[in-house]
């Protein structure tokens, strides 16, 4: 099989290893649902334990019975105070959940260029979650969802005739929570909106126009004009005769969940890797300001570049979207487009940011009108590879890869324990320490 241009494969294997990622139970931390199966996707699940020799079945019960009581919490009402450090452990299974479903978006993805279907999804919407390996996970595919490319291109690439005849391209899938057992521990039923990321050489074009542009007026508010990154938005908001928009498909599916669910529990999830994180920013920034009546609206996004300016921020605070930012500090995607002039504290303290705070207030005006000055968005959960041994060597691709991701998430701790195994050393360092001081007293004199 072959990959278009430019593509990463989304399951490039990590270096130094052969057929999975190296069992961090080993290495890394305990992690006990790595699957070798040559035949099906890697699933990484979060597997820690607080509970010692219980069972995994019975542990599972009882977070399902705390994720009821807190799903708003984990869900961004309170802006993920006091769960990001250290990290919640459900709130880890919840981002390890979405992340799946990510996944199944680029496994469902045809790859393959040579094949008349390619740049297609490869199931029936009835049984992709199945084939992808998450058929238990109690959703069923109701939508899906394709992008359109704008761009005209060049002559020379017509005489490649698979590059250009990609102009729209199956990006993802709407699901809805049906099963009721799943929706008894979730605390309500979620509706997933899951994006891939860069796949077709015409996406990455698109990827290419990094300058921001003001919204269209069916998305803007009045006497307000926030700005996007071009390409994102095109990718977002373009149609062809043959083709509606993605921002129509998502907008007539989410009125008719919204009309079939308006008297339960309701959470509208948007999550995505790379491309896919800032197509879930747009999604959701739309999906509330379109239904004024519209549930909960959180954003789960991994390694996702930059998206819009500090008035599309503003925006999204207003209209009360969350949305949580898993990036990885090694990761130059999340480092692009543009660069940021912040007045927020948390902001200037991120390390490999290109900041262009302090400037005089008539060059930053200046430099605002290049239309290259960007806003970091959301919350951030921020993690390293350097901090996993068998990820510290990572090249670029690794780096942005999603199953790095979900590796470094499973694994993470705190800011000042980063990693399960350092944890585990440091816990048994400081009771090393401790007996330590105990001789000592027992040796003063008295």
């Amino acid at each position: 099989m072959r990959l278009g241009i430019g593509m990463v494969r989304p399951s490039t294997l990590l270096k130094g290893t052969t057929q999975c990622l190296p069992s961090v139970k080993e290495n890394c931390g305990p992690l006990t649902s790595v699957r070798q199966n040559k035949a099906t996707c890697l699933r990484i699940t979060n597997s820690f334990n607080p509970l010692g020799s219980t069972s995994i079945q019975c542990f599972e019960s009882i977070r399902g019975a705390k994720l009821r009581d807190k799903w708003l919490e984990c869900q961004g009402i309170k802006n993920w105070e006091g769960l990001l450090d250290p990290l919640d452990d459900d709130l880890r299974g919840e981002i390890l959940r979405y992340g799946q479903f990510v996944e199944a978006a680029y496994h469902a993805f045809d790859f393959d260029t040579s094949s008349p279907t390619y740049a297609t999804c490869c199931y029936p919407k009835e049984s992709m979650l199945t084939q992808c390996g998450i058929g238990t996970s109690g959703y069923q595919v109701t939508k899906n969802l394709h992008a359109t490319c704008s761009l005209h291109v060049p002559r020379w690439m017509e005489r490649t005739p698979y590059l250009v005849s990609t102009q729209s391209s199956w990006i993802g899938y709407v699901a809805i929570c049906e099963d009721k057992e799943e929706i008894a521990r979730l605390g309500r039923r979620d509706v997933v909106i899951s994006y891939r990321g860069t796949a077709t050489c015409m996406e990455w074009l698109e990827n290419l126009r990094a300058t921001l542009t003001c919204l269209p007026d069916d998305m803007a508010p009045k006497n307000c004009e926030p700005m996007v990154q071009s390409g994102f938005l095109s990718l977002y908001a373009s149609s062809t005769k043959s083709h509606p928009s993605l921002q129509q498909m998502v907008k007539e599916e989410i009125g008719k969940i919204l009309q079939n669910y308006c008297d339960e529990p309701l959470s509208i999830t948007i999550t995505g890797h790379s491309l896919g994180a800032a197509l879930a920013t747009l999604t959701a920034y739309d999906i509330t300001n379109t239904f004024s009546q519209a549930p909960l609206v959180t954003v789960v996004s991994f390694g996702g570049p930059r998206v819009g300016d500090r008035t599309f921020r503003k925006q999204l605070e207003r209209n009360g979207t969350k949305v949580l930012r898993i990036v990885n500090s090694d990761d130059v995607i999340t480092k692009v487009p543009g660069f940021v002039i912040d007045d927020r504290c948390d902001v200037a303290k991120k390390e490999a940011v290109h900041l262009a705070a302090g400037l005089p207030a008539w060059l930053q005006k200046r430099v605002e009108d290049t239309q290259w000055v960007y806003a970091e968005i959301g919350k951030e959960l921020r993690l390293s590879s350097k901090d996993c041994p068998h990820l510290s060597k990572g090249d670029v691709a690794t780096c942005h890869d999603l199953k790095t991701y979900l590796h470094l998430v499973n694994n993470f701790v705190s800011s000042t324990c980063p990693f399960r195994a350092t944890a585990k050393r440091v816990l048994e360092r400081t009771h090393q320490e401790k007996q330590l001081l105990f001789r000592l007293k027992d040796h003063q004199p008295t």
